[in-house]
């Protein structure tokens, strides 16, 4: 449970126990160098302070990573956000107006690890898990990429969840019978809006789909740097495309002020209009319409916030290892959970997990076993 939401049941409080060891840790007593980078939403709040205790933050004795650089919390501001690398509040390098983006600036900064790493220890396995803050809100875009994506959804949501629908089908994502949902009653059709209202509509669409394509090419950088060291082959990838599914926490209409409206202050389309010309940058805080949202979950029927429709809940994940994996290319529909992560990565690394770290006793498992890498590297990757 996050910790806003925590309760004071047993398992919900948001607060994970030292009976709980992260698998960073567990890498790390087997010879990995371990590092995060990004959105870090698991330590709780009144711990996020400058004297702590820093023990459920990344870099603490519970999650075992030597190295962090990025935000606590579940967001922030992608032009101005409140860095910390370890436990200590930083300036970003740069502003806006000198081109700075904080997912720009994470892989950067993680792509210097691994060049450190190497130089440091080119032996030396690592773990690196990657959460950029895209495209969780707010949806902060370069103007480049905003712009690229003029004109491109003025069908509509209706007509852009048919276009997605047919695409899946002929990808072999889904199968070839499969019925589209409807579109819930709660939410309004295209045509019956009025032409005012699409422009606003149209163009948070644009600017939440250039954030995913800056967001895409960030990531290959990322990855280009990794195969620039040459362990690409031999690095165990997973490239989990969410946490959840498309947010309809904009609301029927759209916001330029996401956080005002996650309180209820929804600020309406005279707000967005006036806003128009600066959707997307450093004086906006963009969300798209919850139909945009049901439309990107296509083909299911419900968007992030109703978890008894998969819109709320399934997202793809890509799985990277030519030395390990032999299949190539393929498309599998079984059901994961995160909950696989961690098992299938000390499997991976040859890594027995234990009932006993630091001292302290966990369920499961066996003793930390001595170190046996199979796969050098590892990166896990997460796009909110």
């Amino acid at each position: 449970m996050i910790i806003e939401l925590g309760t004071g049941f047993r398992g919900y409080t948001g607060i994970v126990p030292n009976t709980t060891a992260g698998f960073p840790e567990i890498l790390r007593q087997n010879g990995h160098t371990t590092a995060a980078f990004g959105k870090w939403h698991n330590t709780p709040d009144i711990e996020i302070t400058p004297l702590g205790p820093f023990d459920r933050w990344p870099t603490g004795k519970t999650w075992g990573f030597e190295y962090f650089y990025g935000f606590m919390n579940g967001e922030t501001h992608q032009y101005y956000p409140v860095l910390y690398r370890n436990t200590t509040p930083v300036p970003q390098p740069k502003t806006p107006e000198q081109g700075y983006h904080v997912t720009e600036d994470l892989v950067d900064d993680a792509i210097g690890w691994i060049n450190q790493v190497n130089a440091t220890n080119p032996e030396k396995p690592w773990f690196m898990y990657f959460s950029s803050g895209a495209i969780h809100a707010p949806h902060h875009t370069p103007k480049a990429y905003r712009d690229k994506y003029k004109g491109r959804f003025n069908g509509g949501w209706d007509q852009y969840r048919e276009e997605t629908f047919a695409r899946q089908k002929k990808l072999g994502v889904i199968p070839t019978n499969t019925k589209l949902t409807h579109r819930p009653k709660e939410l309004p059709a295209w045509d019956d809006q009025p032409e005012s209202a699409k422009r606003v509509y149209r163009r948070l669409m644009e600017n939440y789909s250039g954030f995913l394509e800056h967001t895409d090419v960030e990531v290959g950088r990322l990855l280009a740097a990794v195969e620039k060291s040459g362990g690409l082959d031999n690095t165990l990838i997973f490239y989990i495309v969410g946490d959840n599914g498309a947010s309809g926490e904009g609301g029927l209409e759209g916001t330029v002020k996401e956080v005002a409206s996650l309180n209820g202050a929804q600020l309406g389309l005279t707000d967005l209009e006036a806003k128009f010309e600066e959707i997307g940058g450093t004086e906006t805080e963009p969300h798209v319409p919850a139909a945009w949202a049901w439309a990107a979950d296509t083909p299911f029927q419900w968007t992030k916030q109703v978890a008894s429709h998969f819109g709320g809940t399934r997202n793809g994940l890509v799985v990277h290892w030519p030395n390990g994996i032999a299949a190539k290319g393929e498309l599998r529909s079984r059901f994961h959970h995160t909950i696989d992560a961690a098992p299938t990565v000390l499997d991976a690394a040859q890594v027995t997990q234990p009932h006993v770290v630091n001292g302290v006793k966990s369920f499961g498992g066996g003793d930390i076993g001595g170190f046996n890498i199979t796969a050098y590297n590892m990166v896990m990757m997460g796009c909110a």
